[in-house]
């Protein structure tokens, strides 16, 4: 797991997307405003709680490092593969898990 360093050039562009996007949807709603609309349309359809989302994610995440430890303990794989595989397959079955959890829990106005 040493050789890490093309993490380096998705995070920067990952920083990059990130301010993009916030700067396009800054945009979006100050268009809105100008209307005379509401930005209602951004807010949230969930009364689910943000943290429970990250908090889900995380326990994939650690699941995930438990996970690409034993599968690199007890077969042939590259150790660098078994972790990422095993991080981005928990945390994403974390992500569903949320996702199904939200989808009950929808707002009625």
């Amino acid at each position: 797991m040493n050789d890490l360093g093309f993490l380096i050039p998705i995070a920067f562009f990952a920083v990059v997307y990130g301010i993009f996007h916030l700067y396009v949807r800054r945009k979006e709603r100050l268009a809105l405003i100008e209307k005379g609309q509401t930005a209602a349309i951004f807010n949230s359809e969930s009364n689910v709680s943000p943290s429970l989302k990250y908090g889900i994610f995380c326990i994939g995440i650690a699941i995930g490092f438990l996970m690409g430890e034993i599968l690199a303990e007890f077969t042939h794989l590259n150790e660098a593969i078994a972790y990422l595989s095993m991080i981005f397959l928990f945390g994403g079955i974390g992500l569903v898990v949320y996702y199904f959890i939200a989808k009950k829990h929808v707002r009625k106005d």
